[in-house]
Formats: structure tokens, sequence, C-alpha cells
């Protein structure tokens, strides 16, 4: 098996098994000890112990054992292409759909769609169960994921999200009236201190920025679009909650309740921005709204 590539960047004393813990959320923190403890952990191409602190930079590889109810079999799953060639594939994700099998979610995933798509022609560094993911978006946020069909692909484009030139713009309708037009929130964000499915903006977590922008405003709504300096767990989620205006359907991060007609969060992936990792050339691409995302803008306009 192919193991997990973390770059952990910004972790100068942080404990080993915290990193993987907040780096791979489907990880106990038990689980990534035991995995530490059976030498399926590595830094920098070294084991080490459960304890181990991080100094910042390294290179932490893991293997991650395959749940058995999670095969990443080829599933003959419409997929939304955006943009293909042989080095990349950007598909629009629709709201529901999980990017790779997870305890829980062991097929109908993004992933599953993709091993019939491309056959054999996905990178391998993120493992058996994440084939070409490069970067993932919530389950119930829908809009633009890129994958990388081989490695050299993957490492560049990896790299790219590493030093943030490869652009994410976000499109979200929130709870209530924000004051100003435009705005950035710089707040790290870590592991919720009790409850491990929730990130929170922590002195502890991780550095984070999201610049956002109002495009509409609505009776009690707001209509803003995001864009990701950094990109962490919830990133967008969280800091919107942060600022009191969670987004519209996001029961987990404030909204009082769901959003009739609304699968999961108001949230949209809309626009993508990168190099080529081949031709060197710059790449943007975009998306319509959806259909949901549509008609609760048509709603709230009607007011």
């Amino acid at each position: 098996m192919n193991p997990v590539v973390l770059q952990a960047n910004d972790c100068s004393g942080l404990r080993l098994d915290s990193f993987l813990g907040r780096e791979l959320p489907e990880l106990t923190r038990s689980a990534a000890q035991r995995l530490i403890e059976d030498g399926r952990v590595t830094v920098d191409g070294k084991t080490v112990s459960k304890s181990a602190k991080l100094s910042g930079g390294e290179t932490v590889a893991v293997e991650l054992p395959e749940p058995e109810t999670a095969n990443a079999a080829a599933q003959n799953i419409p997929l939304d292409v955006v943009y293909e060639d042989a080095d990349v594939i950007v598909v629009n994700k629709p709201a529901g759909m999980v990017v790779h099998p997870a305890p829980g979610h062991p097929d109908g995933t993004l992933v599953n769609a993709l091993l019939f798509h491309c056959g054999d022609s996905l990178s391998g560094i993120g493992g058996a169960l994440r084939p070409g993911i490069v970067h993932r978006i919530d389950r119930d946020t829908s809009g633009l994921i890129i994958a990388a069909k081989n490695d050299a692909a993957h490492q560049s484009l990896a790299a790219q999200l590493q030093d943030h030139s490869l652009a994410r713009t976000y499109e979200a309708i929130v709870v209530g009236g924000l004051r100003e037009d435009a705005g950035t929130v710089d707040a790290p964000i870590g592991r919720h201190f009790s409850d491990r499915k929730k990130m929170a903006v922590t002195q502890k977590g991780r550095p984070a920025v999201t610049h956002w922008e109002v495009l509409e405003r609505f009776p009690g709504f707001t209509h803003v679009r995001c864009r990701l300096e950094t990109g962490r767990t919830h990133q967008i989620r969280v800091h919107m909650a942060y600022l009191g205006h969670p987004i519209w359907g996001d029961t987990v991060y404030g909204a009082k309740k769901p959003a009739p007609g609304l699968t999961g969060q108001c949230l949209q992936a809309v626009g993508l921005r990168f190099v080529h990792p081949v031709t060197g050339k710059p790449v943007e691409l975009s998306c319509p709204l959806d259909a949901e995302f549509q008609k609760m803008l048509q709603k709230l306009r009607s007011l």
C-alpha cells in the first residue's frame, strides 16, 4: 500500500499523534498511536515513538489500514467533469457525495467514481483509498475539486497547495447581516477541545486565513464570496461561525436548524486556479451555482 504523505508545516512542538489526528480526521488518537507503535508512521523516513514531537517542516508518511468495508472499487457513478487532460481532472462534486472511502462510507464516493472514469490513470500518492486526491471538500459542500492522474502532477499540485498558489473560491449564504462589505478572518483553526468531529478557532491551531466579500444582502442573510489563503478542515464554516454568521443550513457550526430544500450547508466551491503541472500555464476554472443554491437565492430575493 502506498502511504499517505503529509507535510508537517507550522507544527513546532506538536505531538505526532495529535498531528495525525488533526490531519486525518478518520483516525482517533489511540488509532494514531497504534500505527506509530506498529512502525507504520515515519518522520523524514524514520520511525519514532508515539510521544515524539514535531519540529516543523518534516515529511510524515502514514500506512493506513484499509477498512474491511472500504475497498475503493470502481463504480459507474456519473461525474460532472469540468476539465480533463492526461495529467489532471477537475470535477464539480455534488453536495452529499463523500470524497473518498472511510468508515461509514465504504462506496458511492468521488474516488469510486474516478476509478471507473479514469481506470488506472490516477496518482498513487494518496494511498489505496485516496488515489488522485490532492485536496478535499466536505461531503455537504458542492463544487470544484481537482485530482491528479500521475504522481508528478500530484506532487506539483500538492506543492501549489502548500505555497497557496492553488487558489480556491467559494460562495456561501450566511445567517445575519455582515456590517462591512469585505474583510479577512485571520484566526488559527484546530481540533475542537471536546468534539473531535468538529474544528474550532483555537490558539493552538494552524494558521488559517479567509478573505470574504459581500455579493448581495437580504433580510437576515448575506450572500458572500470567500477566497481561501489556507486550506484547513472546515475553514470557511468555522471562520464564518467565528464572525457570528454561520453558513445557512450548517447546524454543526451554529445554524439553528437545517435549511428546507438544501442538502447540508449553503456553500459551494465555484472557482479554481492553478498552474498546470506539465505545461506550466495557468488554468482557471469556474462552475455555476448548483440548483439548490440558486433556489435559496431566489427564495431570499422574493422576500
